[in-house]
């Protein structure tokens, strides 16, 4: 980032470097909303909490599945509810 606001260009920072031009330019508008000057855009940590929270809901989703169907089972094995027919 410190090249690019040096003024050497991601076009020349491509050519010297492996990294792809638009990578670089990338990394410098991410950089620029981890550090507020921009707002288009999610910051690394909103990122970061985005990924968490799905992983939790996904993984809630699941619970609850199995949690679901304990429960109906239990409801059988108990003669709570009728069982299932054959044909479901």
């Amino acid at each position: 980032m410190a090249l690019v606001r040096s003024g050497r260009t991601p076009a020349e920072l491509a050519r010297e470097f492996e990294p792809s031009e638009p990578t670089i330019r990338d990394w410098v508008a991410q950089a620029d909303r981890d550090q507020g000057l921009r707002s288009d855009g999610l910051t690394s940590v909103e990122k970061d909490e985005l990924v968490r929270l799905r992983r939790e809901n996904r993984q809630l989703k699941i619970e609850r599945e199995i949690l679901a169907k304990a429960a109906a089972w239990f409801a059988r094995e108990t003669e709570q509810v009728p069982p299932r027919s054959i044909g479901s």
